[in-house]
């Protein structure tokens, strides 16, 4: 394949490792594994302080040797996305890749995309997180429809997302490709020492729920579903191991009013990426009891580990988790949550699930990836 110029636009370093950074550099890899000529475009300035959840954006570890990453967009600065624009108008690479999550972001991105396709050379195509947002903002859809109609395709990570985008337009390519693994995080290590690393009871068993607090990811379900008395029996922990990028206070209360201070690990703090390999390693399930979703990054850091998976039955991650095969799905209702993990522990299912996560993490490949964006990019090609 003739080598292609690539620029991919998004959160990257200096901000700090989360789902959509850690893609965004993990992406520019693959391309340069593949020997394409890769940059990668991140913002000076993401959110303004007021807008952003959590403590800090940035991060504290040193700048990945190995990509090209130019900080260069103001995400609120209309002349900076002109500039912007018109700066990698000229460099006439091959594809731009950008990477859309919220409508926030639909005015900074969706002008310096149209500014780029001024060179009449330059594919735009948008790696799509989610086109509806799960957190409401006014004028969101709207937003979202100046974005899509800045680009030249698209590729979505579940199908809902690719069905709102269908809403929007029908006649630009898109398609389907799921989440790429997430194997930037180290080598699997073995489950006393990870427990050993975090100060936990090796003894004890462990239901993981990792990533960024927010009210939508549900682990207020998950907190709800630990009460059920059964638990007690099993020797089974909860360890909830990320930032709150909301109030605590409610979830500290109902941890206390439930009785479950001795069974509920909190390490609230933002985990960083070296650290991540010892909270997947010493769990024996991960659970994703998400009210809304449409895919999520810890799916794929949990079939890199090889680790089973307990999701709810909204958006994509259905799609991604086979029910009773590598984990289970179910409702987003605590006690559906309860039962089935459970049954989990109470019927030892983890060996079996681990053989079937090692087989149903194949399909899940940065190289697919690649594939899918060259099929909308450079031949138009539709889901069907």
């Amino acid at each position: 394949m003739e080598k292609r110029k690539v620029i991919i636009i998004g959160t990257a370093y200096p901000f700090r490792g989360g789902g959509i950074s850690t893609y965004n550099e993990r992406l520019a890899r693959a391309y340069q594994e593949r020997g394409d000529e890769v940059q990668i475009y991140t913002f000076s300035l993401q959110y303004p302080g007021f807008l952003f959840p959590g403590k800090t954006q940035y991060s504290t570890d040193l700048p990945p040797a190995d990509l090209n990453i130019k900080v260069a967009i103001n995400s609120v600065n209309p002349l900076n996305w002109i500039k912007v624009g018109q700066e990698i108008k000229k460099l006439k690479c091959d594809l731009v890749i950008i990477r859309y999550w919220m409508p926030f972001m639909a005015p900074c991105l969706g002008t310096i995309a149209r500014i780029i396709r001024w060179n009449k050379l330059s594919k735009v195509v948008a790696i799509t997180d989610n086109i509806i947002p799960h957190e409401k903002m006014p004028g969101g859809t709207l937003l979202s429809k100046y974005f899509v109609n800045s680009c030249d395709g698209f590729i979505a990570m579940s199908r809902a997302v690719l069905a709102d985008l269908q809403k929007l337009d029908k006649s630009r390519p898109s398609l389907f490709s799921p989440h790429p693994l997430y194997d930037n995080f180290g080598e699997a290590i073995p489950k006393n020492e990870a427990k050993k690393r975090l100060g936990l009871e090796e003894s004890t068993r462990y239901i993981l729920f990792f990533g960024f607090i927010r009210e939508y990811k549900g682990l207020d379900l998950l907190i709800q579903s630990f009460a059920d008395k059964r638990f007690r029996k099993l020797n089974v922990k909860l360890l909830v191991a990320g930032e709150f990028y909301i109030d605590e206070k409610p979830y500290i209360e109902s941890i206390e009013k439930l009785g479950l201070t001795d069974s509920i690990v909190l390490h609230t703090n933002f985990i960083a990426n070296d650290a991540i390999v010892n909270y997947f390693c010493a769990s024996d399930i991960v659970a994703q009891p998400y009210k809304e979703a449409t895919q999520s990054g810890v799916t794929q850091i949990a079939y890199h580990f090889d680790k089973p998976m307990i999701t709810t039955n909204v958006g994509g991650l259905s799609e991604m988790v086979p029910d009773g095969k590598v984990g289970y799905v179910v409702e987003p209702d605590s006690k559906q949550i309860a039962d089935a993990l459970f049954k989990y522990f109470s019927e030892d299912m983890e060996s079996q699930f681990v053989e079937n996560v090692k087989e149903e993490k194949k399909r899940f490949s940065w190289d697919i990836l690649l594939k899918s964006i060259d099929s909308v990019a450079f031949e138009r090609v539709k889901e069907k």
